[in-house]
């Protein structure tokens, strides 16, 4: 096993203790009541990206170690295609009042607060994050890669439970009609009735947006790995 590839697997483990084992439990409360909600915020988002690019790093660095599954090129190809979707859950969540988003706390005081993209998921970001990781398993099915998408995978499927925990804390008056109006499982709200499907609060651009990131990210894709995912199209 390489130095690499260690560093790899502690770089998963230390992405994990952090946003599940500071961020999801009681230490986070503890930290905030000596340093503030300002201080802490800004100090996980620095460690995020920090531990981010130490994955990213560290991946690239460990190489494949051990091919455990070869996607056949067809489904390599779908698999790049469903990233579409993923972006469009990535901007949405970026661009649309969330109540389970730091900058959309007072979300959950509009008089519907689920539309748009929560109608089909309260989590869209952290769906984004984790159809990320199931699609780059399927298609690069290297132990390197089990150990990077394993370790977004569970803190975006713990977090989803966790967020929904914080927040009926916080809002103990609002949150349940926001939860019955929607759900974690992606359109589980709208098959059950509970909501319904309004592509139209999505709007244009959103869509486009999406398009045009997906473009530039397999354009871009050399730059952040060995790989080249634009050569399955030639």
């Amino acid at each position: 096993m390489s130095s690499a590839f260690v560093s790899l697997v502690f770089a998963g483990i230390a992405w994990v203790a952090l946003h599940i084992g500071v961020s999801g439990t009681a230490l986070r409360g503890a930290i905030v009541a000596r340093i503030g909600q300002g201080a802490f915020r800004g100090l996980f988002v620095v460690a995020s990206l920090a531990l981010l690019g130490w994955l990213v790093h560290a991946y690239n660095m460990a190489g494949p170690v051990a091919q455990l599954w070869i996607a056949p090129r067809w489904l390599v190809v779908v698999l790049m295609l469903l990233m579409l979707p993923a972006l469009l859950l990535l901007v949405c969540s970026l661009t649309m009042p969330n109540p389970t988003s730091v900058a959309g706390r007072h979300a959950l005081e509009a008089a519907e607060p689920a539309r748009g993209i929560l109608r089909i998921t309260r989590h869209p970001m952290l769906w984004a994050f984790a159809t990320w990781g199931l699609l780059h398993l399927a298609a690069i099915g290297t132990a390197s890669m089990a150990v990077l998408a394993g370790a977004i995978l569970i803190t975006a499927f713990a977090g989803m439970p966790s967020l929904d925990a914080k927040y009926a804390r916080r809002e103990p008056e609002r949150w349940p009609a926001f939860a019955a109006a929607t759900s974690i499982l992606p359109f589980a709200a709208i098959l059950s009735g509970r909501n319904r499907l309004a592509l139209r609060e999505l709007g244009w651009w959103r869509p486009l947006l999406a398009a045009v990131l997906w473009a530039v990210l397999i354009a871009g894709h050399p730059m952040l790995s060995a790989s080249n995912p634009a050569r399955y199209f030639h």
